[in-house]
């Protein structure tokens, strides 16, 4: 079958490489030229593990390829994804539609007749019925159909999460549309992944539900976590104490320093706003999208503390800044709101991350960026984990402390232990959740 995606970014470059692997031709299409050309050259401009092994292996099998010509990438094509962004609207919360009509309007100019036109991206509810009005204003003779297909990808695990999905989720209206869709699935239902076929509105509505959820189980044990520094426990054995109950399960109960990504920040609030505007308020999502901001402000504080009340004069060091590791996405990462407040405070900021930088140095300006977290860490007053990448879960931290200026470590990911600090020479320690130690009067 031949399959076109429009747009290349996160979702829809994964999502055309892997139906490519999956043995249908796959044409990506984009208006970003630049873009085009670095991937006809090979080059992936999003950092997803083994993404770029999958890409070279299905263009070089003939099934794959990248243009920016609309026309020519719908010629033949059965169906055609829109994976084009929807940001969150200025003013009002709203995910922003704007470039999902405009490629519905160009689509419906060229598309061939029989075509399914399937909806990637995340849309609030009823955004397919107005993907199908748009495009039947603006070409009355197409015949066509549409159908809701959200993404239910991770960063950092996207190829094996769309090879090896909990579940598909298929919006449509007619026969024709489903069988379509299920011949473009067909490998995944053949090693019997479940598939899950709704009407539209059904299909909009689960992506939203399920991100608001997850978002919810992250800032609840944050919140615990909160509450456990205060009483005296640790969040780490309250999260396995509850993860073990099958009713709740042990994902998304990692505390730490809020969530971020593209999905969560922007899906909590369309939805909140989508509840407004049917008079049906999603009071939980309201209060998980505020505590989640309290979240990363409680973080500075914790920051602040181990400072001695100022951030003027000290040299930090900051391991990780993307939003979660394996990823070079700056989106809405914790490390936007929490390292701004130490530059403004007047640190020394010294950076470290694998793929953050790239995005990083626009994003954050004034810090330095270094490779090596040691050489981050030398003469530092203060040591902060804030992405768990797997290269700083085994520092030689008496390495590091016996470096520092002085040895005061952060870890807001809970990699580490208070006992781990202490005898690697730490002299102050604080976590999520977890009691500190040595913290300045």
């Amino acid at each position: 079958m031949k399959i076109a995606m429009i747009g290349t970014g996160y979702v829809g470059l994964v999502s055309g490489v892997c139906f490519s692997d999956f043995g249908h031709d796959v044409v990506c299409v984009d208006t970003n030229s630049d873009k085009i050309a670095r991937l006809e050259r090979g080059e992936v401009p999003i950092y997803e593990p083994g993404l770029d092994v999958l890409m070279a292996r299905n263009v070089e099998a003939g099934r794959l390829s990248f243009t920016t010509d609309l026309a020519a990438a719908l010629q033949g094509a059965q169906a055609i994804f829109i994976a084009v962004g929807t940001p969150t609207r200025r003013g009002d919360g709203h995910a922003d539609l704007t470039y999902v009509m405009a490629a519905a309007q160009a689509v419906a100019k060229v598309a061939d007749d029989g075509v399914v036109i399937v909806t990637k991206s995340t849309v609030p509810v009823g955004t397919n019925r107005k993907v199908a009005e748009t495009v039947a204003a603006a070409n009355p003779d197409l015949d066509f159909d549409v159908a809701s297909n959200p993404e239910f990808l991770r960063e950092g695990a996207a190829i094996d999460d769309f090879m090896h999905p909990d579940r598909v989720v298929v919006g449509v209206q007619t026969d024709r549309a489903g069988q379509i869709m299920s011949e473009i699935y067909r490998p995944l239902f053949l090693r019997e992944f479940p598939i899950i076929v709704t009407d539209l509105e059904s299909a909009e509505m689960i992506k939203y539900a399920a991100n608001a959820f997850l978002a919810t189980k992250i800032t609840f044990i944050n919140e615990i976590a909160a509450l456990c520094e205060k009483v005296g426990a640790d969040v780490k054995q309250v999260s396995r104490g509850m993860g073990l109950d099958g009713r709740i399960g042990n994902k998304f109960l990692h505390a730490g320093p809020g969530y971020g990504g593209s999905c969560f920040p922007k899906d909590t609030r369309a939805l909140a706003r989508i509840g407004q505007e049917f008079a049906a308020p999603m009071r939980i999502t309201e209060m998980v999208i505020e505590a989640n901001e309290e979240a990363k402000r409680r973080m500075i504080a914790k920051l602040r503390d181990l400072c001695g009340d100022s951030f003027n004069g000290k040299r930090v060091a900051v391991l990780g800044v993307t939003f979660k590791p394996n990823t070079d996405d700056m989106r809405e990462a914790p490390a936007l709101t929490i390292v701004p407040a130490l530059v403004g405070g007047g640190a020394e900021v010294r950076v470290c991350d694998p793929q953050g930088r790239r995005e990083g140095e626009a994003l954050l300006p004034g810090v330095a960026w270094v490779v090596d977290p040691y050489e981050a860490a030398r003469e530092a007053d203060l040591l902060v984990v804030l992405t768990e990448w797997n290269e700083f879960r085994a520092l030689d931290l008496r390495q590091i402390a016996t470096d520092m200026r002085t040895p005061r470590m952060a870890d807001l990911r809970n990699v580490y232990t208070a006992s781990d600090a202490a005898e690697a020479g730490f002299t102050s320690y604080a976590s999520v959740g977890r009691v500190p130690f040595g913290l300045p009067d």
